[in-house]
């Protein structure tokens, strides 16, 4: 999360997206902790599942956010603000 927000409040694109991959990394770490947590019996086979899974929805979620933020350069990542 931290990554996330470091990388937008940069205010460029691509340095957003630079930090959305860092945190991507950084997701592919947490799981590969998991392994070790399962290995070493600190977590159960039911808890590895759950948060494997929530890793893995999320690993998704931010790649195919990086490709939305690749594919239309133009869009703007910031709203407007409406003047009353």
């Amino acid at each position: 999360m931290s990554n996330i927000a470091e990388g937008f409040e940069r205010g460029t694109r691509k340095e957003f997206v630079q930090f959305l991959s860092i945190a991507k990394g950084s997701n592919g770490e947490v799981r590969s902790q998991l392994y070790v947590a399962l290995d070493q019996e600190y977590i159960d086979q039911k808890v590895f599942d759950g948060l494997r899974e929530s890793a893995l929805a999320l690993s998704r979620r931010l790649a195919k956010f990086i490709d939305y933020l690749e594919r239309y350069p133009k869009a703007t990542r910031r709203r407007s603000v409406r003047q009353p």
